[in-house]
């Protein structure tokens, strides 16, 4: 897991299983490989054909795992997920899967995303007689999942689908089967495994190597997937759609082993640093990237400069990531512990620093010193993305403006306030040009709405939605 130093939140992972005598153990190595999509919470729910089973805490997989819970969750299929909060509380009760059980049977939920209408749909459920346990969205489709009235979950589900907006990569398990399903935006990525006789389900392909599962597919937009001892069987349950897969899965969340829409991350971040490099070299003896995510872009804008990379900032792998910590205080202590720079690389040099992104600038700021603490004579910061000016609802833990420097200081102010010697960001036509999808719609395919401001969806901030015009009602 890689352990970054930014505050930049991630998103979740699912992982799921069916058709696999040991599913509880698989889904703990894949939710390993996923480790680095959340660290707050970690779950597995296991289906014996006969009931589900669950186990879930709060810390890593490691703190809430060991030999003795894997062997009582015995069954051939299940979901697992890991956590970071992006709606609801951080707290047990929130930690995923949910398992809720009732007379016609038990049904379990994973969910990667976040619903632009959570809220409202929530309002006018409690507004019909219906009781909330946790504050995380994910229960609302739970509740819509059980109260559609439809003879068979495969028709509940889709119903229930059709109902939400926003971004969700979704995993359901029920005794029998198991259901996936992606957003109409397919704003998160989501793929299908085979192991041996039965099949995997993973938020990144990484976890398909770790498990020794086989590549099948990508979950396509809108589709609605269920997988069972017949195998897969797919349907759909929206056919109006529009790829619009998040752009910071290849700046930053993914994995570098990891394929997204049968991209390589880190052949897609070499690229990035290369057209990096093409719009904004600068003379200098050599560049290093801030570990980890940077490493690819920082490697391919030094094969495009001709100037040399080093490693020149070290990371320290045994503590924990800064953005989860409760003030700005702590978390910018966090980086003094995790991350030193290489004196004997950096002293008497002029050093361009890749990063791959800058949210609230307090970690540049502080890298930038580490820098020239340890020597250099001039750091030149580059960043293998556009300038992060507005929010994302989709996900990712930036609600506000207020909280992204760029959107409120020009790039000649948050050079000043890191005190680098210059700063450059990669332009949107080079981000689309170095993540090389084969799209033929004007945003490659890819959402680009924290840095353009246009939205896949309608979008409304969670503390502020109009229900009326969400749910029509009064």
């Amino acid at each position: 897991m890689r352990t970054e130093i930014k505050g930049l939140n991630e998103e979740c992972g699912v992982f799921g299983v069916w058709g696999h005598e040991d599913a509880a153990r698989i889904t703990y190595y894949g939710l390993h490989s996923l480790q680095h999509r959340g660290q707050e919470g970690a779950g597995i729910v296991v289906s014996d054909r006969e009931k589900l089973k669950v186990h879930k805490g709060m810390g890593l997989v490691n703190d809430v795992f060991n030999e003795e819970i894997l062997d009582r969750l015995g069954g051939t299929g299940a979901i697992g997920h890991v956590r970071y909060t992006t709606a609801g509380d951080s707290d047990f009760i929130n930690c995923q899967p949910l398992l809720f059980n009732s007379q016609t049977g038990s049904l379990a939920l994973a969910h990667n995303g976040n619903l632009v209408n959570a809220t409202a749909l929530k309002r006018q459920m409690e507004h019909q007689g219906s009781i909330f346990q946790t504050t995380s969205d994910t229960e609302v489709i739970a509740h819509l999942i059980k109260r559609s009235g439809y003879p068979t979950l495969k028709e509940s589900v889709r119903n229930a689908l059709t109902m939400v907006k926003g971004a969700y990569a979704l995993a359901i398990l029920v005794e029998n089967k198991m259901i996936v399903a992606l957003d109409p935006n397919g704003l998160r990525p989501l793929s299908i495994g085979r192991i041996g006789d039965g099949y995997v389900v993973s938020s990144e392909t990484c976890a398909f190597d770790v498990v020794g599962a086989t590549f099948l597919r990508e979950v396509q937009p809108g589709e609605l997937i269920t997988i069972d001892d017949d195998g897969v069987h797919v349907d759909r349950f929206s056919l109006s759609t529009n790829r619009s897969l998040c752009s910071m899965e290849y700046v930053y969340f993914a994995r570098p082993d990891s394929n997204v829409d049968e991209v390589n991350v880190h052949q897609a971040r070499k690229r990035l640093g290369k057209q990096l490099a093409d719009e904004a070299w600068v003379e200098a003896d050599v560049v290093t990237g801030v570990p980890d995510s940077s490493i690819s872009a920082a490697i391919g804008y030094a094969e495009a400069s001709g100037i040399p990379y080093e490693l020149g900032l070290i990371k320290n792998r045994y503590v924990g990531r800064t953005f989860i910590q409760p003030s700005q205080a702590l978390r910018e202590q966090g980086v003094k512990m995790k991350l030193s720079a290489v004196r004997g690389v950096v002293e008497g040099k002029r050093v361009v620093m890749v990063d791959d992104s800058i949210v609230r600038g307090t970690t540049g700021r502080r890298i930038v010193q580490l820098l020239r603490e340890a020597g250099a004579l001039e750091v030149h910061v580059r960043i293998s993305s556009p300038p992060i000016v507005n929010p994302c609802f989709y996900g990712i833990d930036t609600s506000t403006k207020g909280e992204l420097i760029a959107s409120t200081k020009s790039i000649d102010e948050i050079r000043d306030d890191m005190g680098a010697d210059s700063l450059s960001y990669l332009s949107v036509d080079g981000l689309k040009k170095g993540i090389g999808r084969n799209d033929s719609s004007p945003n490659c395919g890819q959402c680009l709405a924290c840095f353009t401001g246009e939205y896949p969806t309608e979008v409304f901030p969670e503390a502020d939605h109009p229900y009326d015009k969400v749910m029509g009602g009064k």
